[in-house]
């Protein structure tokens, strides 16, 4: 290491000197700044390109160097509150062996290109902006390196509305860059994603992708999956550790296969991740098919597999079919809500653009998600081993298929008018809670379990009681949002506070109830303009162009704006009211 800072002095002073002589070779590097818009409008993204010739004889750094005491080639911009850099991309380098150095030096000669994305933010005003590229790097040949030298030249753009029609220019330039339109915003969570996965193989990748599907799992947005497997599994086998585990790999394989579709089509597309639950007939179909599965709870079927392949396998029992149709279905309600890790997740497969490797990210994302419900089917699975067999299996099934038709309900619900909506699930309870109580006599001859049953459905009648109940409900002052309002707000230099929420996602009522309900929140709240924008259904031209203005992929998102205009912060999932309060006192 000493020979390498020895010679790397020499080399310096060699320069200074021939420099100081002669200075430095004219003509070294010339270059071109190209643009793919010369008009954007607000909330786009803008393509540049740096075209640069380097002197026979002569190289430069790459931005990679791989000797940590060479200076790496780099490529800046000069932003304002307007734009945002989303991505840098260089050519591909060249590697050469050189004396001073035990490993090859990546470097680029000849011509390259090397350019980014900027994205111009929503509320930017309309005019035209300059923007200054800066490219540094430092040129050697074969006997000598230059001191650092720098390339600025100046992007010039016009900013127009929505209305105004513009031209994608410069489309050979941009053909020899590997440069695609990011979808939506990156954070500082999903930078870090990013770059982490980046920096990794695909074997790392997998794995780290897998361990962020496991984390999932102690989010709100798959509470309901635990109920669904127990129900299902309860009635499904008859306690066989090898079929169950067979029946939950199933399960777990359907779910991830959805789960995997969704997240390629949506995150290529940019549209809400879940966004099938704002589709009225995918609703109807997932509460019909946990009616149709409650049914088998109440002993009306069972599932089985034709006779002919179940003599064929041997006497093979019934639900491979099933665990594979639930499977499938689950991947669904699974999706909906997410956090910044799956929202880095989906940009980060949108920048790559290749459906392979997204199926494999989103595939084993869904593993990771699926594989504590595999464990959940074995136990689920053991109720069948359970002593003194009886009615009071019966009457176990029933209530799981009561825990069914709830969340069929649970589902059903935003399509139906809103006070309906409120009482459906509050009244339903009482009604099974009766049923349990007074109705529904089988399994009562065992004591320990009539006392769990009469305990059960106390619970589920005091629950639905207290939720029946009108009761007034602090929030902040939640206005109905329009972009008039907004656009009011924003030249008004007011703090913006906008909350898009879904009736299916729980996160979004979590919000609600625990956070937005706390009067600290309230209290610094009333200091922002607040809008509450519902997403349930996304079909109208409306929501879409809200969707659309702001990037939202999934339920919750919450956006705080500062007094400038410039959007601070994005939360995308559930936060306490103590954490929420710090963010709200940290926004200017």
């Amino acid at each position: 290491m000493r020979r390498y800072f020895s010679y790397l002095f020499l080399i310096i002073l060699l320069n200074i000197s021939l420099v100081a002589q002669f200075g430095p070779p004219e003509n070294l590097l010339s270059s071109k700044l190209f643009q793919s818009f010369e008009k954007v409008q607000p909330e786009s993204q803008l393509k540049f390109a740096l075209k640069i010739n380097i002197e026979d004889t002569w190289h430069i750094n790459s931005h990679k160097p791989n000797e940590d005491f060479l200076i790496a080639s780099e490529i800046t911009a000069e932003l304002s509150n307007n734009f945002k850099l989303l991505t840098v991309v260089y050519p591909t380098p060249h590697e050469y062996n050189f004396g001073f150095s035990d490993v090859p030096v990546s470097v680029f000669e000849g011509e390259i290109f090397v350019g980014g994305i900027i994205e111009v933010y929503p509320n930017t005003s309309l005019g035209i902006f300059e923007i200054p590229i800066e490219f540094t790097y430092q040129a050697c040949n074969d006997v000598t390196c230059l001191p650092p030298n720098s390339i600025k030249d100046t992007i010039r753009v016009e900013v127009v509305d929505n209305q105004t029609p513009i031209t994608e220019i410069n489309g050979d330039i941009f053909s020899q860059l590997e440069l695609s339109y990011v979808t939506g915003s990156l954070n500082k969570d999903e930078d870090s994603l990013v770059a982490q996965l980046e920096s990794s193989g695909l074997i790392i990748s997998l794995l780290l992708v897998f361990i962020g599907g496991l984390a999932l799992n102690l989010t709100p947005c798959v509470y309901p999956l635990i109920p669904i497997t127990v129900s299902y599994f309860g009635g499904q086998s008859e306690g066989r550790t090898g079929k169950l585990f067979i029946l939950g790999l199933i399960y777990v394989l359907g779910m991830s296969v959805t789960y995997s579709v969704i997240g390629v089509v949506t995150s290529l597309s940019g549209a809400i991740f879940g966004g099938l639950l704002q589709n009225p007939f995918v609703i109807i179909f997932i509460a019909a098919v946990f009616v149709i599965l409650s049914l088998s709870m109440f002993g009306l079927y069972e599932f089985k597999l034709p006779d002919s392949l179940v003599m064929k396998a041997g006497g093979a029992k019934s639900g491979i079919f099933g665990a594979l149709f639930m499977g499938l279905t689950m991947g669904i309600v699974a999706a909906p809500c997410i956090g910044p890790f799956v929202l880095g997740l989906v940009t980060y497969v949108a920048a790559k653009g290749d459906p392979v490797f997204g199926f494999l990210m989103f595939f084993f994302l869904a593993i990771g998600l699926g594989t504590p419900y595999l464990f959940l089917a074995l136990f689920s699975g053991k109720i069948k081993q359970l002593p003194r067999a009886g009615f009071w299996m019966e009457a176990v099934k029933h209530i799981f298929g009561f825990l069914l038709i709830g969340m069929a309900l649970y589902f059903i619900g935003p399509l139906l008018p809103k006070d309906v909506n409120t009482y459906l699930l509050p009244v339903y309870g009482i009604l099974v809670a009766i049923i349990l109580l007074f109705i529904d006599k089988k399994g009562n001859e065992i004591k320990g379990f009539r006392i769990f049953k009469y305990a059960f459905a106390l619970f589920v009648l005091l629950i639905s009681t207290y939720a029946i109940i009108p009761s007034e409900r602090n929030s902040p002052n939640w206005q109905e949002f329009t972009f008039e309002k907004y656009e009011a707000a924003i030249a008004n230099n007011d703090k913006v506070l906008i909350d898009f929420y879904a009736d299916w996602c729980i996160p979004c009522k979590e919000l609600d109830a625990l956070t937005f309900s706390d009067p600290q929140v309230i209290e610094k709240s009333n200091e922002f303009t607040a809008f509450k924008v519902d997403m349930t259904r996304t079909m109208d031209e409306k929501t879409e162009e809200i969707r659309d203005r702001f990037s939202i992929v999934g339920m919750p998102t919450v956006l705080l704006i500062d007094s400038k205009g410039t959007e601070v912060r994005r939360l995308t999932g559930f936060v306490n009211a103590k954490e929420f309060l710090d963010i709200l006192l940290s926004v200017e």
